[in-house]
């Protein structure tokens, strides 16, 4: 489960980052960033060597931080609760959580636990790992939580009975929603945390050539298309890390991000009564 290139005292000697979906794409970029101000991050990824490829890069090209490397696959949530524990235990104050790794899959699959894995991966994971090391996040106060959205949040309808879409599944669809409901917990979870000095937000990071959709057919082939026009890993790692680091933003929490600004989220973001109901179906499911 763990590779360390940091030692215990190391790391605690300075502040600590969690990055998920670290070992590639912008969560890679993400960490990178977070070493480079000085962070110990930790990497939780599902594939070793492309972890510990994210390590020797951060160990040459950022030695102001130091990194460790979790091993997880976050689609179930009995690992996701699993890492965060074994994080918890070494780490009982942490800075900066960044919910970055996602899924988005051309067809319907169900995980080994029972739920549509773009909803696990997308909602119910950081829901959970979230949970868990909330008590570090207060600990560490003042504190953020960064949570990586999407545009197609924007537009998306949502049903709290129905957040697995059993019935009119889409691949467009089921991400749209995840997204949105991330959104909303992500809001709903800002309201609960005011006066603990844990921040949470939500960042749309643009659209970015990473390997998010590993499918063939029209819909590989648009993507890949659509890669051609998109930003870099780089660049889409600006945004999160400007809400991860910017002093200025410091209390600046429920809010959703798009290029370094606040814009207005998807209308059903903003009905109190239909975020708790978002909250409380995330929350029946994650159990």
């Amino acid at each position: 489960m763990q590779d360390n290139s940091a030692t215990k005292s190391e790391a605690t000697e300075r502040p600590v980052a969690v990055v998920t979906g670290a070992t590639g794409g912008i969560g890679r970029e993400i960490a990178l960033g977070l070493a480079r101000a000085g962070y110990h991050v930790v990497l939780i990824g599902r594939d070793r060597a492309r972890g510990n490829a994210v390590l020797a890069r951060i160990a040459t090209d950022a030695p102001q931080g130091s990194a460790e490397l979790m091993l997880a696959d976050l689609s179930l949530l009995a690992k996701t609760r699993e890492i965060g524990n074994a994080i918890l235990a070494r780490h009982p104050k942490i800075a900066v959580l960044v919910n970055n790794a996602g899924a988005f899959d051309a067809a319907r699959v169900m995980t080994s636990e029972g739920h549509e894995r773009i909803l696990a991966t997308n909602l119910l994971s950081p829901f959970v790992l979230t949970q868990v090391l909330l008590s570090a996040l207060k600990r560490a106060a003042p504190a953020r939580i960064v949570n990586v959205g999407s545009s197609t949040s924007d537009n998306a309808r949502i049903d709290p009975e129905q957040l697995e879409l059993r019935a009119h599944w889409s691949m467009v669809r089921a991400y749209g929603q995840s997204k949105l409901a991330l959104m909303m917990t992500t809001f709903a979870l800002a309201q609960k945390l005011q006066g603990t000095g844990v921040v949470a937000n939500v960042v749309h990071p643009g659209m970015v050539a990473t390997g998010l959709v590993r499918t063939g057919g029209v819909i590989g082939f648009v993507w890949r298309m659509l890669g051609i026009l998109a930003l870099t890993e780089a660049q889409g790692a600006d945004t999160p890390l400007y809400v991860a680091l910017a002093p200025e933003l410091s209390r600046t929490s429920g809010r959703y991000f798009k290029k370094r600004r606040v814009v207005r989220p998807n209308r059903r973001a903003l009905d109190p009564q239909l975020v708790e109901r978002v909250w409380t179906a995330t929350e029946r499911l994650a159990r």
